[in-house]
């Protein structure tokens, strides 16, 4: 599957097998271009349109503590079909934030090292409460092609212990800045 011909859309629908061959080819993401911005997300795991997860955004921003890492959340959205607007859900008048992560990149002597190039959001460093269900996603993420700073793919996974369960695919694209 050609990187440079690939777009949000035919990600969403093509097969697990050629989303595995972007993911091994792609390239690590760069900080400078995820900072400040927050990116549409597409749940393609079928059971997220049961739990009402299948759109969402994810927002990044720098961790003013260590360059070292980046910070970041989700944001709850409308879940109103692929080719319709991402809508930010509100509470008090403010988009629901949630499910918030640490990024850096794939270190190799961790146990979450499958995707050497890939950046990892850690959920279990990213600050949320002590029984929040997100604290056990671990989700790799690259840059689909070189050329696009624009289109990224991820794969989760739930860590339980020491064993890691797949938990689907999902893609971002480049929204809105961040507030």
């Amino acid at each position: 599957m050609q990187a440079n011909t690939l777009s949000y859309e035919t990600l969403a629908e093509t097969s697990d097998e050629a989303r595995e061959e972007v993911l091994r080819q792609g390239a690590t993401p760069n900080f400078d271009e995820l900072e400040g911005w927050e990116f549409r997300g597409y749940n393609v795991n079928p059971v997220s349109e049961l739990i009402r997860a299948r759109k969402f955004k994810k927002g990044f921003y720098a961790d003013p503590a260590d360059p070292a890492i980046m910070r970041g959340y989700n944001v709850k959205v409308e879940q109103n079909g692929l080719l319709n607007p991402w809508v930010d859900q509100l509470q008090h008048g403010a988009p629901v934030r949630h499910a918030l992560y640490a990024v850096y990149p794939v270190r190799a002597d961790e146990k979450d090292n499958l995707y050497p190039q890939a950046l990892m959001l850690n959920y279990g460093m990213g600050q949320n409460p002590p029984f929040d269900p997100s604290r056990v996603l671990r989700d790799y993420l690259v840059q689909v092609s070189p050329d696009n700073t624009d289109l990224y793919l991820g794969k989760a996974y739930a860590a339980i212990g020491p064993i890691r369960t797949f938990g689907g695919w999902f893609i971002l694209e480049r929204y809105n800045r961040a507030p």
